[in-house]
C-alpha cells in the first residue's frame, strides 16, 4: 500500500466518524457530500484504480466493440458534460480526445465526428443555459446562501453577465468548472439566449476540433496526449485567472493604493514603501509614460471594438457554413454516391410533381442563375459605392468571385453524376450546386441594406433567406442536383460571405481605432 493509498484510508476513517457523530445536525447536502467522499477515498485506498486497464487498449476494445455506434457514445458525452453537469465530475476532453484517437485508428471518420461534438456539446450548453432559466434567480436565492451566494452577489453575476457573459461562455469553454457552470449560470442571470447562442457556437466548435484533432493526430499515444492537453487546459484557466486579477487590480487601484498608504506605518508593508518608492520613481514611472500610449494604441488595434455580437454571430455563421461545405467535400472525395436524403428527397419531389409546380421551380431556379446573382451583386454594389460604403463592396463582390472560383475548382475535382431524368438542361458535375451557392448572394446584399442603410429591415433578410432556400429547393424538385450538392452550395456561399464579413469588421475597427489614435495625438498637439 502506498503512502497516498494510507492517507486516503486514514481520511475516509475520519470523515465516515465525523459524518456518523454528526448526522443529525448535518443538512442533506452535507451528507451526500460526506458520502461520496468516503466512497471516492475508499475507492482510491483499495488500490482499483491501479488495476485499471491500459487506456490505450480499452479505447481499442471499445472501438471494437462499438464500431459506428462510437460516434454516439462520444456525441452524448459531449452533451452530458454540460446538460447534466457530468463535466463537473469527468473532464469532457477526455471523451472527445479518445473519440478523435478511435477516429485515428480508421474506424470512425474524423469530420463527421467534430461536426457531432460541435453539436452536441451546443445542445448541452443550450439544455444548462434552459434549466438555469427555468429555475432562475429563485433557485439560485433559495440554495445560493449555502456556497455564500447572496442576493448582492446575484445582483452582481447579472451585471457581470450583461457586460461580459459571452467572452465568458466563449473563454470559459476550455475551463472544466467554468464549462459545466457557466451555461447554467448564464440562463439563471437573465441572458438572452441570442446573445448566447452565437458565443456558445464558436466556443464549442473550436473546443471540439482542437480536441477531437489532438486525439487524431496522437493516437498512438493517447495517455501522453490527455496528460499534455489537461497540463495545457490547467494553465490556460491559470492565465485566465491572472490577467482577470490584473484587470481587477488596475480598476480598483485607487482603493489598493488608499490601503496601502492607509497601512503605510505597518511593520509589514513599511519595507515595501522603502524598496518601491525609488524603483517606482525610477523605473515604472518613466517606463509607464514611454510604453503605456503605444500599448493602448495597440490594444485598440488588435481589438475589434465594440463589435462583440455582430462580429461573432458572424463568425459562428459562416463558420458553420464552411463545416458543412468541407464535411461533403470529404465524404464525397471518398465516394461520390448518395448520401443521407438523397434520394428520399428526389423520391419526395417526384410524388409531389405537377405541371405548375413545374413551371414556378424553373422561374424560381432562374433566381439562383450565374448572370442573375451576378446582376444582383452589381447594382447592390454600385448603390452601396455610392453611399461611400466601400468595405461592404469588397465583402459582396469579391465573396461572389471566390465562390464561383470554389465551385468550379470543387466540381473538376469531384465530377459526381447528375440525377437521372432532370426536368432543366443540366451539364457538367452536379456537385455544388452552383445555384444554391450564388443564390446566397441574396442573403448577403439584403444583410449589407439592413446593417448600413436600414433600407427594409429584418423583413428583407427574411426574404432573402427564403429566396435562397426556395432556390437550392427548386433544384432537387427539376432533379437538376441531390440534397447534398444543395447544402454544399449553400454552406459555400454562407461560410465565404460570413468570414470575409468578419475580416471587413476587425478591419474597419482597426482603421477607426487608428483614425482615434491620430485625432488623439493632435488634439495634444495642438494643446
Amino acid at each position: 500500500m502506498s503512502a497516498g493509498q494510507i492517507v486516503a484510508a486514514v481520511l475516509t476513517v475520519l470523515i465516515a466518524a465525523g459524518a456518523s457523530w454528526k448526522r443529525r445536525t448535518l443538512a442533506g447536502e452535507r451528507k451526500l457530500l460526506a458520502v461520496a467522499a468516503v466512497l471516492a477515498l475508499a475507492v482510491y485506498a483499495s488500490g482499483l484504480l491501479s488495476e485499471l486497464p491500459d487506456p490505450k487498449k480499452l479505447i481499442g476494445d471499445i472501438a471494437g466493440a462499438l464500431g459506428p455506434w462510437t460516434y454516439a457514445l462520444v456525441g452524448v458525452m459531449a452533451y452530458l458534460e454540460t446538460a447534466a453537469f457530468v463535466g463537473l465530475v469527468a473532464p469532457g476532453e477526455t471523451v472527445v480526445i479518445a473519440g478523435g484517437v478511435i477516429a485515428g485508428q480508421g474506424e470512425i471518420d474524423l469530420i463527421p465526428l467534430v461536426g457531432l461534438v460541435w453539436v452536441c456539446a451546443t445542445l448541452g450548453d443550450t439544455t444548462s443555459f434552459y434549466i438555469g432559466r427555468r429555475l432562475g434567480r429563485n433557485f439560485l436565492e433559495r440554495h445560493g446562501p449555502k456556497v455564500k451566494i447572496t442576493h448582492e452577489r446575484l445582483d452582481q453575476v447579472e451585471g457581470y453577465f450583461e457586460r461580459h457573459g459571452g467572452k465568458t461562455i466563449l473563454v470559459g469553454r476550455f475551463i472544466g468548472l467554468v464549462r459545466a457552470l457557466a451555461p447554467f449560470i448564464a440562463g439563471a442571470s437573465g441572458l438572452a439566449y441570442r446573445r448566447f447562442l452565437p458565443y456558445s457556437v464558436v466556443g464549442t466548435g473550436l473546443w471540439s476540433t482542437v480536441f477531437c484533432v489532438l486525439g487524431y493526430i496522437f493516437w498512438r499515444s493517447f495517455d501522453q496526449v490527455a496528460h499534455i492537453a489537461g497540463q495545457a487546459i490547467f494553465g490556460f484557466g491559470l492565465t485566465v485567472a491572472v490577467v482577470v486579477g490584473i484587470v481587477v487590480a488596475y480598476r480598483r487601484r485607487r482603493d489598493i493604493r488608499a490601503w496601502f498608504f492607509a497601512h503605510e506605518r505597518h511593520s509589514l508593508i513599511r519595507p515595501l514603501f522603502a524598496i518601491g518608492r525609488p524603483i517606482h520613481r525610477r523605473v515604472v514611472r518613466p517606463l509607464v509614460s514611454v510604453v503605456a500610449p503605444e500599448a493602448r494604441f495597440i490594444w485598440n488595434r488588435i481589438t475589434p471594438g465594440g463589435l462583440g455580437l455582430e462580429l461573432t454571430t458572424t463568425l459562428a455563421i459562416g463558420g458553420v457554413g464552411l463545416y458543412v461545405f468541407v464535411l461533403y467535400v470529404v465524404i464525397l472525395a471518398g465516394d461520390p454516391g448518395s448520401t443521407p436524403l438523397d434520394k428520399e428527397l428526389l423520391d419526395l419531389s417526384a410524388d409531389l410533381r405537377s405541371a405548375l409546380l413545374t413551371d414556378i421551380a424553373k422561374v424560381v431556379t432562374n433566381l439562383g442563375a450565374l448572370p442573375t446573382c451576378a446582376a444582383v451583386v452589381v447594382v447592390t454594389s454600385v448603390v452601396l459605392a455610392a453611399r461611400g460604403r466601400m468595405a461592404e463592396v469588397v465583402v459582396l463582390i469579391g465573396g461572389f468571385a471566390l465562390t464561383y472560383a470554389i465551385v468550379l475548382v470543387t466540381k473538376g475535382a469531384i465530377e459526381r453524376p447528375r440525377p437521372e431524368g432532370a426536368l432543366i438542361d443540366t451539364s457538367g458535375s452536379s456537385f455544388p450546386s452552383g445555384h444554391a451557392a450564388y443564390s446566397t448572394a441574396w442573403v448577403a446584399a439584403a444583410l449589407m441594406f439592413t446593417r448600413r442603410l436600414r433600407v427594409v429591415g429584418a423583413a428583407l433578410v427574411t426574404g432573402a433567406v427564403m429566396l435562397a432556400a426556395a432556390v437550392g429547393l427548386s433544384r432537387i424538385y427539376l432533379h437538376a442536383h441531390l440534397w447534398s450538392d444543395v447544402a454544399a452550395g449553400w454552406g459555400l456561399g454562407v461560410g465565404i460571405y460570413g468570414l470575409l464579413a468578419v475580416t471587413t469588421m476587425i478591419v474597419e475597427h482597426m482603421r477607426h481605432n487608428g483614425q482615434g489614435r491620430a485625432q488623439e495625438t493632435a488634439a495634444r498637439t495642438e494643446r
